[in-house]
């Protein structure tokens, strides 16, 4: 399985000399009964068959019941898997390479007038869809590290960035020649609540906010001191990690939790099991060491706990990126210090500290499955809002009502 960093990969991308199969937009009525909005059907839909190793048809079905398609758009951003470079999607499923100086380029796919929307994913890409209502997104086009073009996505999160007012979301996806892999994200902020609904092998769904949902999870982070400055308005909530950087969030948020952690396995054992094998671990000095080639952890600051990053990093290496990651979502979901067997599996004994992610409980809490990705590592124990297929023939993505 991809994990969210996985997923990622650095970027978002397409393969830019893809065989290209032309899928052109198709309407249908979607003026459907909320009860209803997950039974989009591919075969009432008018998309040609899909062939493997061809753009995937992806169908955008607007269910917010709030919003005309006139006032929405959508944007396929990624990275070109066999290049590295970084592209942009159009409808028909073929992709532009990013240039220096092309900024102002328009990346927005309008929906179509009423309806659903049918465009297509690249294949040998992997990237985000992005969403817009009311106003379109500004993707500028920036050197990176290397002097390379690279896209500046929005970020939600950030005053002064472009988009900050906009209302948008995203969801996260690879598509290759394994197949699709895909994940309503919240990791970063929480906005339009969104619904992936995967056909091929088989027909899956993840992601629903469950009615009311957005609207019950807005008031219950506004109703708790520390979690209500992530809160923007009614327009996104933004996670606890992001709201350290922006000083809306205390940065010593999990610091006696950390203490006690380090305390609790000064005398005892953490065993972990991931990437099927054991290992356990005890705090030498100030260090958590594992037995094993697993690495010792320093001590993470509450930052390092909500990003799964800084002393939890965990490198793509199948010893101590495995073990990282079962530690992340062990602080997150606050069950270190009452299970020393992790992963906890348990969802009932998530979340149980006071000192917790709340920003991520909640988020559970208001999808119908108890599946979102409130955090990097959410996937530990399959808690993800995440799907894959090998054989995928279709990807709808549903914005639900809010």
């Amino acid at each position: 399985m991809l994990n969210r960093r996985t997923l990622l990969g650095g970027g978002a991308a397409v393969l830019a000399g893809a065989c290209m199969t032309g899928v052109a937009a198709a309407t249908r009525d979607s003026r459907a009964d909320p009860a209803r909005l997950v039974a989009t059907d591919k075969a009432a839909v008018d998309i040609p068959a899909h062939t493997p190793g061809t753009p995937l048809p992806l169908v955008l079905v607007n269910h917010t019941y709030r919003y005309a398609n006139r006032d929405i758009w959508f944007y396929i951003v990624g990275t070109d898997l066999s290049t590295g470079r970084q592209v942009y999607g159009h409808a028909d499923g073929s992709v532009t390479p990013v240039a220096l100086g092309a900024d102002g380029a328009d990346l927005a796919i309008p929906l179509v007038a009423d309806g659903d929307t049918v465009a297509a994913i690249p294949v040998g890409m992997s990237g985000r869809i992005y969403v817009s209502i009311g106003a379109r997104l500004d993707f500028r086009i920036v050197a990176d590290g290397a002097g390379k073009p690279a896209l500046q996505y929005p970020v939600g999160w950030v005053r002064d960035a472009p988009g900050y007012e906009v209302l948008h979301d995203f969801a996260e996806f690879t598509y290759n020649a394994a197949g699709m892999f895909c994940n309503t994200t919240m990791v970063d902020m929480f906005s339009v609540p969104l619904l992936l609904r995967l056909h091929g092998d088989g027909d899956q769904t993840t992601g629903q906010v469950r009615p009311g949902g957005r609207d019950a999870l807005f008031a219950a982070l506004r109703a708790d001191p520390t979690f209500a400055p992530l809160v923007v308005d009614d327009v996104r909530v933004i996670a606890p990690g992001h709201g350290i950087e922006a000083g809306l969030f205390p940065a010593t948020y999990y610091d006696s939790y950390v203490d006690a952690v380090w305390d609790a396995y000064r005398s005892r054992q953490l065993v972990v099991d991931a990437a099927a094998r054991r290992v356990t671990g005890t705090v030498i000095g100030d260090r958590l060491t594992f037995d094993g080639r697993v690495a010792s952890f320093a001590r993470p600051s509450s930052r390092d706990v909500f990003f799964c990053d800084g002393a939890l990093a965990a490198p793509n290496d199948g010893v101590t990126g495995p073990v990282a990651a079962v530690l992340g979502a062990g602080f997150n979901r606050s069950t270190l210090l009452t299970d020393a067997a992790q992963p906890d599996a348990d969802p009932s004994t998530f979340y149980g500290d006071p000192v917790t992610n709340h920003y991520a409980r909640v988020l559970h809490e208001q999808t119908d499955n108890g599946h979102a990705y409130g955090f990097a590592f959410d996937d530990v124990a399959g808690q993800a809002s995440y799907v894959e297929d090998h054989a995928p023939t279709q990807l709808t993505l549903v914005l639900t009502p809010f």
